[in-house]
């Protein structure tokens, strides 16, 4: 089918839900924005891969909700669904990485496990906090400079405190300090979406109105204090889901040369790109055994670039979904490897945690405090003061330390010295392999050369150029 029909059909598709309330619904659809045509132009790049899928071209696309638990809701999913329910034909791979209780200054730390190695091509987004110490605008720079992902970022709902009456109005002075945060947050958001070229979704304003013309409050679109309740949710998903539009009108300058496509005719590859990552597009196999290939970047392997390294999320801490260590640093080089932190004393009372590091490769590397820095013996482990959530957790939940309890991670490689070519069993499915990502964002060489151990056929070289440079 034509990509022009099939923008018309999912277009039309949008606005019907968007616009009508189906018959399982259980709540007043909030009226459709009066600036329809102009939603979606910053993620263009994401509804173009998405509405151009077909069953012959499956195309894969990343989608990364990231955030706290208010993210994690009901709301993420639907919208999730809608998706794949709107786009049958696309390669959707969706993840939902949100921390609860993790605000900017904690999720700035968990992005470098979650967010830039992942390397979505479309984030959506919502976090509270980091307005004053500028963590919130660290993450939307720090994604634009590692990534080529389109962002979409919300406004805040209205959050409603436990001793603020059920018939109050957001515009009540009593209410000033929570609305006031919540207000700031807002106009950073809207100011931060302008500044690096990202989506808004206008959430906040939607649902002032919604009230006011449904004699309506606050309280009633939550469950708790912050977290929306089935009303509230429900009012997030549908006027997120506007901005998820694809529109041929809009101009691709943006996003043209994010990722790119470089035809090659044959196996042996050689030729330069700019960008942090570069990925191999396989061609069809056929029947024959596929081959592999060595992989150069500017004249050696992958494997010898430090940046293409990197400390995994950990396991979590014990009874809650933090990471036992927010974040993970080095020193010196990594090697793929599996790591140990072994507790050798907790107490909640005092506030200590000692530990010991261990690395399957690197073996006994040190111990440490978690309140003091700590740099492993080979410099492969640095983990800051104030990283460490275990303590934290046990108070909260008000738990001793479980027998034998200790924190386990690995460390990844972003990279492959040699590209094995895969067989394409399904021709209209897109078989994409990653040879480095995270290089610095310059101009870099490419050298594929076959190793006579069978065919290698290329359909491409994508290339990744992040629009900022740190």
């Amino acid at each position: 089918m034509n990509p022009q029909r099939i923008a018309s059909i999912v277009l039309l598709t949008l606005l019907a839900a968007a616009t009508r309330a189906l018959p399982e619904e259980p709540f007043k659809l909030p009226p459709p924005p009066p600036n329809l045509s102009e939603l979606g132009a910053k993620i263009q790049r994401t509804m173009t891969l998405l509405a151009t899928s077909t069953p012959q071209k499956r195309n894969h696309v990343r989608v990364l909700f990231y955030g706290q638990s208010v993210t994690a809701g009901a709301w993420s999913k639907a919208v999730a669904d809608n998706l794949r329910k709107a786009y049958p034909h696309a390669d959707l791979e969706i993840e939902n990485r949100a921390i609860g209780g993790y605000t900017a200054p904690a999720l700035i730390n968990t992005a470098e496990y979650d967010l830039y190695p992942f390397y979505p091509d479309l984030m959506i987004f919502h976090v509270y906090g980091g307005v004053e110490g500028g963590e919130l605008e660290h993450i939307v720079a720090r994604t634009r400079q590692r990534t080529t992902a389109e962002i979409l970022i919300r406004t805040p709902h209205f959050r409603w405190g436990k001793t603020h009456p059920r018939d109050g109005s957001p515009d009540d002075p009593s209410t000033k300090n929570l609305t006031e945060d919540d207000e700031k947050q807002s106009k950073l958001i809207r100011e931060l979406a302008v500044k690096y070229g990202c989506e808004l979704a206008e959430v906040r304003e939607p649902i002032r109105q919604y009230l006011k013309a449904n004699n309506l409050f606050p309280k009633d679109t939550l469950g708790d204090s912050v977290h929306p309740n089935k009303l509230g949710g429900f009012l997030i998903e549908k006027l997120v889901m506007p901005y998820l539009r694809y529109d041929p009108k809009f101009s691709q300058e943006p996003w043209k040369n994010l990722a790119r496509n470089i035809p090659v005719a044959d196996s042996g590859v050689e030729l330069a790109f700019e960008g942090n990552r570069v990925d191999v597009i396989a061609a069809d196999t056929g029947h024959e055994a596929p081959g592999t290939a060595k992989v150069l970047v500017d004249g050696k392997p992958p494997s010898q670039f430090p940046e293409l390294y990197y400390h995994a999320r950990p396991k979590a801490s014990p009874g809650v979904w933090w990471p036992a260590i927010n974040r993970i640093d080095r020193e010196k080089p990594l090697v793929l490897e599996k790591w140990t932190a072994r507790i050798l004393e907790c107490d909640v009372a005092k506030n200590l945690l000692r530990f010991e590091v261990i690395g399957s490769k690197t073996g006994p590397d040190g111990r440490g405090e978690a309140t003091k820095r700590f740099v492993s013996n080979s410099g492969r482990v640095v983990i800051e003061p104030r990283m460490w959530s275990v303590i934290g957790a046990l108070r909260y939940r008000k738990m001793e330390l479980p027998k034998d309890y200790e924190v386990t991670w690995e460390v990844k490689p972003l990279f492959t010295d040699t590209y094995a070519a895969p067989k394409t069993a399904d021709p209209a499915k897109e078989y994409a392999t990653t040879l480095a990502q995270g290089l610095t964002n310059t101009r870099h060489t490419l050298r594929l050369v076959p190793n006579g151990d069978g065919p290698v056929p290329i359909a491409a070289i994508r290339v990744y150029r992040p629009p900022l440079k740190p």
